[in-house]
């Protein structure tokens, strides 16, 4: 981007958050327009070709404009970086709506994300494709023919809302550090993509390995978590949010 545009666009921004000016919000959105049609794009390569992505780009567009709303300058994050994550929420959030994926789909995902856990914990270390294959009683095919058929559940196997800087769409582990827009493609389905995330969390600190098992493991909230550490729910709240940016580093 030339220095020119660089002025012209914090103009645009300080016309529209100083002066609430509706023509730079006009500006704006139309500037970023092109960020919806991409992150719908990459998202739509990993869910069925039923799912059209004029959908997706609308339900991006009430996210982008969520982030219009709410992004704050002083914070030094980057427009495009925090829009990102608006607009993937909000698509998410609109993909949950159309209530698209099987019950029985959602059901073998968690069956899936506990048995990996638990085994996990069980065996101190992360269990290889072989182990997380027998304890769900299959074999190495069809463990893997699984995971395929589990690649769009995996945008919906949480009920609560990941926390931080998601926007409050509905995430899990892998989602928040694999993110599908900015990776290969089909990375959070690939085999090794479960032992690579298992391997980056051991690298975290003790109190962030507990945060996020506390959190997506035994589901409890970020205030309940702030109990058990006798932090703050925002103490917590960030924690949270460097150990799920911590790992998307490692992953990346």
């Amino acid at each position: 981007m030339s220095v020119q545009e660089e002025k012209r666009l914090e103009e645009l921004w300080r016309r529209y958050k100083k002066a609430n000016d509706s023509q730079a919000r006009e500006k704006l959105i139309e500037q970023y327009i092109p960020l919806v049609k991409y992150v719908a794009g990459r998202l739509a390569m990993n869910l069925p070709s039923s799912v059209d992505v004029g959908d997706l780009e609308s339900f991006g567009f009430f996210g982008l404009l969520d982030a219009l709303e709410k992004y704050d300058a002083e914070r030094n994050i980057k427009f495009e970086t925090y829009a990102t994550t608006r607009i993937r929420g909000a698509i998410i959030d609109g993909l949950r709506s159309l209530d698209w994926v099987p019950r029985s789909t959602r059901a073998k995902a968690r069956l899936v994300e506990s048995q990996i856990y638990e085994l996990t914990n069980d065996l101190g270390r992360t269990p290889t494709n072989e182990e997380i294959a027998t304890a769900l009683g299959l074999t190495l095919d069809d463990y893997f023919a699984l995971l395929s058929e589990l690649k769009g559940a995996n945008l919906f196997s949480l009920d609560d809302a990941a926390a931080g800087e998601q926007g409050g769409e509905d995430l899990k582990v892998l989602d928040l550090v694999v993110d599908q827009g900015l990776l290969p493609d089909q990375r959070v389905i690939e085999k090794e993509s479960v032992a690579e995330l298992a391997a980056a969390i051991e690298q975290l600190s003790e109190r962030e390995q507990l945060v996020l098992a506390l959190y997506y493991h035994e589901d409890l909230t970020l205030k309940e978590i702030g109990h058990v550490l006798q932090v703050s729910e925002s103490r917590v709240s960030q924690i949270h949010t460097k150990a799920i940016m911590t790992l998307r580093s490692k992953l990346s």
